[in-house]
């Protein structure tokens, strides 16, 4: 089944859509999806107060058409099935998805893919700070799955990861891969200040030389073979970082002011 919902006008304040995934509205009729109440800041709103409800098709899928900057955790916790937003989002966007794929056709704003665990998720547009990053108080941010951003990301991208794989096909901003415990970040067109600030371990894949802290140290020029192994993985989801992944590339290790196990990986000169 295929829950389709259609915005009726934009929202007059944030929503929290987290209950619009498919194992939630799995077997509900469309006037119970109408029913159901989303969170807000103000005044109450269901489902049907904000979109026009239709069931149809097979399969385990949420097609929103119509998005929003007030729009926030969509497809939080996703467990399985697929999710689709035709437009932007705000924040938290997939935050604990364990399995299934999520597709925002716009941006994305702060901390989207936050304690992601497992599945796919793809933004088309631009995401905003802290993707894949840990709330205040928790100890690691995504820990799993694959999150492939067409545009831009902001500050802080993949802060505290510990496992998995995020792709930037633009740049990434100011100490992308932060704090990094494992996994990997891919930021195609390089990224700004500080990248890999306090890395414990993981690899950073970037495609400019960047600023890095005095506490990287020079590992010489590398053609690494896991790297082409992995540009085969990535190359249906993202041919650039494919690309990226088969050049000769300049290896820095640290953050030597941390633990110093990790990576950060660069076009050779």
């Amino acid at each position: 089944m295929t829950v389709r919902l259609t915005l009726k006008a934009e929202p007059d304040q944030r929503l929290d859509l987290s209950p619009l995934v498919p194992h939630l509205l799995a077997g509900k009729s469309e006037a119970e999806i109408a029913a159901i109440e989303l969170q807000t800041t103000r005044e109450k709103r269901t489902v049907g107060d904000m979109f026009s409800v239709k069931l149809d098709g097979d399969g385990e899928a949420v097609r929103i058409e119509g998005g929003s900057a007030r729009f926030d955790h969509v497809g939080a916790a996703l467990a399985s099935g697929e999710l689709l937003l035709e437009g932007d989002c705000g924040q938290s966007a997939g935050r604990g998805m364990s399995a299934g794929r999520l597709t925002i056709r716009g941006s994305a704003g702060p901390f989207a893919a936050s304690a992601l665990s497992g599945g796919i998720m793809e933004i088309a547009g631009d995401a905003g700070d802290f993707l894949g990053a840990p709330l205040d108080g928790e100890m690691e941010g995504m820990s799993g799955g694959l999150v492939v951003v067409r545009g831009s990301a902001g500050a802080r991208a993949g802060d505290r990861m510990r496992r998995g794989t995020i792709v930037v096909e633009g740049a990434a901003g100011d100490y992308a891969g932060s704090r990094f415990i494992a996994g990997t970040l891919i930021a195609v067109r390089g990224a700004g200040a500080l990248p890999g600030y306090l890395m414990r371990r993981g690899t950073l894949v970037l495609g400019t030389a960047p600023a890095l802290g005095p506490t990287f140290v020079d590992c010489g020029a590398h053609r690494l073979s896991f790297m082409g192994l992995f540009a085969r993985f990535l190359n249906d989801y993202s041919a650039g970082a494919a690309t990226l992944l088969r050049e000769r590339c300049a290896r820095f290790g640290g953050d030597t002011a941390a633990l110093g196990k990790g990576e950060i990986l660069f076009p050779a000169a």
